[in-house]
């Protein structure tokens, strides 16, 4: 289904959801998840926390995107931050439970990559 079958499938106005501002919630997740840097370190951050620096090295993101990223998924319920204020201060980056539902959906990802993108690989 394309992203114009999408649009054109509106849902009838009395089963409408007054919030929903696009026509599918697959869309919306990508909206939430979808860009190439929060996909990444949602991913990395599977692994359990890490500091900033740690999760820049991981991810190859400069300090500025990672930030911009780090704070748009905290905003949105993905990522906890915790900082030590002992010398040297450490901000560390987890998943919260929102963020670690996502384990099951890259492991669907994986599989079908594993299975579809393989021939790429040749």
């Amino acid at each position: 289904m394309s992203s114009q079958d999408l649009a054109e499938t509106d849902p009838a106005p009395e089963t409408a959801d007054a919030t929903a501002d696009t026509p599918c919630p697959i869309v919306d997740s990508i909206e939430q998840i979808g860009s190439q840097w929060r996909l990444v370190v949602l991913y990395e951050l599977q692994n359990g926390e890490r500091r900033f620096n740690e999760l820049k090295r991981e991810t190859d993101a400069n300090a500025r995107t990672l930030s911009r990223v780090l704070d748009d998924l905290q905003e949105s319920g993905f990522v906890d931050r915790r900082m030590e204020e002992d010398a040297p201060v450490a901000t560390y980056y987890s998943l919260t439970d929102k963020g670690e539902s996502l384990a099951p959906v890259f492991a669907e990802i994986d599989e079908w990559a594993r299975e579809w993108l393989a021939e790429c690989n040749t």
